[in-house]
């Protein structure tokens, strides 16, 4: 079986290729096509929610998908917009969902919102992207993580980034020697362990982060070995890797549930 070191660089190495690949999928081009041939045509938050096909594309795009079901809570997102700090998916802590909510900004656009280029091809891009990890996870959950790093690095600006993403922890503690068990400790000790030993600088620079999912490969592949890592991929292979609900969210759910 092929190291885990050696399939994340093919597929990064040869990214368009490996994208491209992954576009002509029979399954990943029907989807995309319906999605592309249709999303424009969306002209309200109903209509988009209520059309599960695109819904849950564009959910999976975003690193949703476990979110699908939770159609109040979308809604509120999409109702509320990016425009104010006070804004639902503003006051959230994860993300996503002001990236999904900027991305179909109903709020601000109205009827114009899917017609964006975010909305669209945007959303393919990133949606082929999500595949392309999962593919890579079915056979070895390292090289999906290091894939996901490889994503999400150019835009982590804080440790607390890191701290607050269950697959980005991981793979920092695998590649700076860090015990798992440090995430039961207090979150500003763990940022002070994690600063001593990294400069979230250097992922804003290729050559560095390469060097460093390089050693989080070699990291991976001592712990796991080949042979088990697609055993272990089967916990993360059927969510997106930004898995976990925050407390804010769980809390939200539960309230729209009981109708507060």
């Amino acid at each position: 079986m092929v190291s885990t070191i050696a399939s994340y660089q093919r597929i990064s190495k040869n990214i368009v290729k490996s994208l491209q690949q992954t576009m002509e999928k029979p399954d990943v081009s029907k989807d995309t096509e319906y999605y592309l041939s249709h999303i424009r045509d969306v002209k309200t938050i109903d209509e988009f929610i209520g059309d599960y096909r695109l819904f849950s594309y564009a959910m999976k795009a975003y690193g949703l998908s476990d979110m699908t079901y939770a159609k109040a809570f979308m809604r509120k997102v999409l109702t509320e917009g990016v425009a104010s700090s006070t804004t639902f998916a503003n006051k959230l802590s994860d993300a996503r969902y002001r990236e999904f909510a900027t991305a179909f900004d109903f709020a601000k656009l109205g009827d114009q919102a899917t017609s964006t280029t975010a909305a669209q091809v945007g959303t393919v891009e990133k949606y082929v992207r999500q595949q392309l990890e999962e593919d890579a996870g079915s056979q070895n959950e390292g090289v999906r993580l290091a894939l996901y790093f490889e994503r999400k690095a150019p835009k982590i600006t804080s440790i607390y980034q890191i701290l607050a993403d269950p697959a980005l922890i991981k793979v920092a503690q695998i590649a700076l020697g860090i015990s798992p068990i440090t995430s039961m400790a207090d979150v500003d000790k763990q940022a002070n362990m994690l600063s001593a030993k990294v400069d979230i600088a250097d992922f804003q620079t290729p050559e560095k982060l390469q060097k460093f999912l390089q050693r989080f490969s070699v990291m991976w592949e001592m712990e796991n070995g080949t042979s088990t890592a697609q055993s272990a991929s089967s916990t993360l292979i059927t969510q997106p890797l930004e898995m976990g609900l925050s407390t804010d969210v769980l809390t939200t759910l539960q309230n729209l549930k009981i109708g507060r």
